[in-house]
């Protein structure tokens, strides 16, 4: 999920740290496995009630469900949806781009990821769009360093988009997480080296860049959550928690 507000970050312990990387473990786990079942013919609603059942089983908890009313375990967008797509009743059909993001508490303790997968046969720029995304987020990963800024993470991923030539969006970025979901700071992904709050160690934020094909202008369906692309272009996303070390990025869900 995206967007945190604030201005004090959390600075953790690196036993912190250890605790949220369970989490973060839980996670990465539970994305393989839902990986395993993306495939036309299954129901977003189907992968939402598996991942609901794979958290409980395991002692962890849906952050995401209930928050601001949230009704569900995961966020599932399809093809031009960009993020907080809700699960529903419509089969998958080979040749989507779907998006499944969640975050997984455990013991108090929170992880965020996202990852856009591949139905059946997908055409070759929409592939193209989802490795780019990929790139993008590791990218941004690489400038998760102490010293360096929250625009070095945003400058990173334009340098991905711009060779696509793909748009990000700017109105979702990436946040700080701990105990809550959405914690300071805010982490666009749309901005210039050097600006920004500086990163220091301890801190704990997503980095999770949506790339679009066309413009990256979107708006938001009646629903209230589902944010899709204005101009109907497909979108990518991926997303990993990662903490800033003395030793570099330690990204805890992959």
């Amino acid at each position: 999920m995206a967007n945190g507000r604030g201005t004090a970050p959390a600075i953790r312990t690196r036993q912190e740290i250890a605790l949220m990387a369970l989490a973060g473990k839980l996670s990465a786990q539970l994305k393989k496995e839902l990986g395993r079942r993306v495939r036309p013919g299954i129901s977003t609603m189907e992968l939402n009630e598996y991942a609901d059942r794979y958290m409980t089983d395991r002692g962890a908890s849906a952050a995401q469900k209930g928050f601001h009313g949230y009704p569900y375990a995961i966020c599932a967008a399809v093809n031009d949806c960009v993020c907080h797509g809700m699960p529903n009743d419509r089969l998958l059909q080979d040749g989507d781009l779907v998006t499944l993001d969640f975050v997984a508490e455990l013991d108090g303790w929170m992880a965020d990821t996202a990852w856009t997968y591949a139905v059946g046969n997908v055409k070759p720029e929409a592939l193209k769009l989802r490795k780019a995304a990929y790139q993008a987020m590791w990218q941004g990963v690489g400038q998760a360093k102490v010293g360096n800024t929250i625009g070095d993470i945003a400058a990173a991923v334009g340098l991905v988009a711009e060779s696509g030539p793909y748009g990000i969006v700017s109105q979702f970025g990436g946040h700080g997480i701990g105990r809550n979901l959405h914690e300071p700071p805010e982490v666009p992904h749309v901005g210039k080296a050097g600006t920004g709050r500086k990163l220091k160690e301890g801190m704990v934020i997503t980095i999770e860049p949506m790339l679009t094909i066309g413009s990256p202008e979107v708006y938001i369906a009646e629903d209230g959550w589902t944010v899709l692309t204005i101009e109907g272009g497909l979108s990518a996303q991926f997303e990993h928690t990662v903490a800033i070390t003395a030793d570099g990025p330690i990204v805890l869900t992959k």
